[in-house]
């Protein structure tokens, strides 16, 4: 009988209909750590019901659309007219209005605001990634607005609304708007300061004319728009408007869409500036010093997106080796498996509680955990962004074939993971607003320092790491050449410091050992075996 030799068996189910929240005890454990207890109820059950709509079959479906039908650009409309639009595919426009209605844009305005827009982050960034561009964006608008109240008060309420308003109308007239930024130049990229993007000043108080040209577009069918211009009191922060206030459309010339890596759902465009209208953000030549509260918080999302993508490979890649056997055993229970599992697991939980506490520095907002941000977001976005990538492939291949294989999800996660590194910034840039903020703001490193004390005695290997890393400070003399292995020391310990006061004892003695007392090699799954290895991937194995 035909199909009789096609009997599927030792096959993983799928990953789905699941709590993507609830089933992430180090998440789940962050947000209680972080949170006022008034708060926990309503809270967790907040995440929860979007960690249940993340782990949906729905939305696992919207995801897969949104990413096999990327945007399309239409310059002119059926009669010639221009029109500089993007289309997306249904299902883009469904995640997006989650997004918003879970409350990623209004963290601002909430107590305890930022941890649980953080913790919503990681969550829904396992659900699609490409969404969250634009409402990273938004989110990080807020605090640059706030350099001219007029401002604010028009477009605040706007960004941080529950309600996605996808239709291009003048903002007084929307329930909801989003943001995006046009900052870098094709001969300048991170160098800003390379801008040749004009700024002519108009008759209208505030009003500006820009000329120019924007190598990357972030988000362009936005409402609006950070833009960074040379006006003639020197580089200067603007808000462009999509639509402007009589209805009529913005210049704002949509060259092309990149081809991107990955990414693919999100469009990122190259825009042409003529004679596009602009409102001045903050004053003139004062455009980096507006807007680095924006690049800040949208550094602290590239660690969370990336803690969110790292966490999805772990718990893919434990799930099926729960369900998979080979040679009479489940690969969750051979030895060598379970060591890059327990590998896996340690550096996404080390990357979550990092990110999680970074969040509760914004949320607290005292002198000297503003000090710690300033200094511990480039360590972290230099370091988690770079462990991305290598969480990703490993974890892609404990699925072997499986792992190669599009609808496992691995291969979209594997494009998807350089990005953070990239975006608002890359590892040089970080490494060396690392070394900017030890020189420039002892109050910064004083208060890393007060952090990693904190946990001094309960680890030998992390007194020992804290030690080194004191001596290497001692003589910041030629440090550019160093500033990655120095920021990669300083993200070490400090995931140290917070995984032995907080993770379970096997997790903290896994990662000192691997990480920080020299008993691991340069890939993942060469951890000691004397480690308790099964209690590290039990923790981090899904529910299912």
């Amino acid at each position: 009988m035909a199909g009789t030799t096609h009997e599927v068996t030792n096959q993983a189910p799928p990953l789905v209909g699941y709590d993507v929240f609830g089933a992430d005890q180090v998440l789940t454990e962050a947000v209680e750590r972080h949170l006022a207890p008034e708060l926990l109820d309503p809270v967790l059950a907040e995440l929860g019901e979007l960690g249940r709509a993340a782990g949906s079959a729905q939305v696992q479906e919207w995801a897969a659309q949104a990413n096999e039908n990327p945007p399309r650009l239409r310059t002119h409309d059926r009669t010639g007219v221009r029109i500089d639009e993007v289309d997306f595919h249904p299902a883009w426009h469904r995640l997006l209005g989650k997004g918003v209605g879970a409350g990623l844009t209004s963290a601002w305005n909430r107590p305890g605001g930022h941890v649980r827009r953080a913790a919503a982050f990681v969550v829904w960034t396992q659900a699609e990634a490409g969404n969250c561009c634009p409402l990273s964006m938004t989110h990080a608008a807020v605090p640059v607005l706030r350099a001219d109240a007029e401002l604010a008060a028009a477009w605040e309420p706007l960004l941080t609304s529950p309600v996605y308003d996808r239709e291009l109308r003048p903002a007084p007239l929307k329930a909801g708007a989003l943001f995006g930024m046009a900052l870098t130049e094709k001969q300048g990229g991170s160098d800003v300061r390379a801008n040749t993007t004009r700024a002519r000043p108009l008759a209208e108080a505030g009003a500006y004319e820009l000329t120019g040209h924007k190598w990357f577009c972030s988000a362009p069918m936005s409402d609006g728009f950070l833009v960074l211009a040379l006006a003639p009191g020197g580089l200067t922060c603007f808000l462009v408007p999509r639509v402007l206030p009589d209805g009529t459309r913005n210049v704002f010339l949509l060259q092309r869409l990149k081809d991107k890596l990955g990414n693919r759902s999100n469009a990122s465009a190259e825009v042409e500036f003529d004679g596009t209208w602009a409102r001045r953000v903050g004053e003139e030549g004062r455009g980096v010093r507006t807007v680095i509260d924006m690049v800040a918080a949208t550094r602290l999302d590239c660690v969370l997106g990336s803690a969110g993508l790292m966490r999805q490979a772990v718990a893919l890649a434990v799930h099926h080796c729960a369900h998979r056997e080979a040679f009479g055993a489940r690969l969750v229970d051979q030895p060598l498996m379970r060591n890059v599992l327990a590998d896996l697991a340690i550096e996404s939980e080390a990357a979550t509680a990092l990110a999680l506490r970074l969040a509760a520095a914004y949320d607290d907002g005292g002198e000297r955990e503003r000090a710690l941000l300033r200094l511990a977001v480039p360590v972290a976005k230099y370091w988690v962004t770079k462990r991305c990538p290598a969480v990703a492939v490993e974890a892609a291949e404990c699925l072997g074939g499986n792992g190669y294989v599009e609808e496992s999800g691995l291969p979209r996660l594997v494009r998807e993971s350089p990005l953070n590194s990239v975006w608002e910034g890359a590892g040089n840039v970080q490494a060396l607003d690392v070394v900017r903020a030890l020189r420039r703001e002892p109050a910064a490193l004083d208060a890393y320092l007060r952090e990693v004390g904190q946990a001094r005695g309960a680890d030998r290997r992390l007194d020992g790491a804290i030690r080194e890393l004191l001596t290497e400070l001692a003589d910041l003399d030629g440090v550019e050449g160093r500033a990655r292995r120095l920021a990669e020391r300083l993200a070490l310990v400090l995931q140290g410091a917070l995984l032995v006061r907080f993770a379970p004892p096997e997790v903290a003695d896994a990662f000192c050992a691997g990480r920080l007392g020299g008993d691991g090699g340069a890939v993942f799954g060469t951890l000691p075996s004397t480690l308790d290895l099964a209690s590290v991937v039990a923790r981090a194995r899904p529910p299912l």
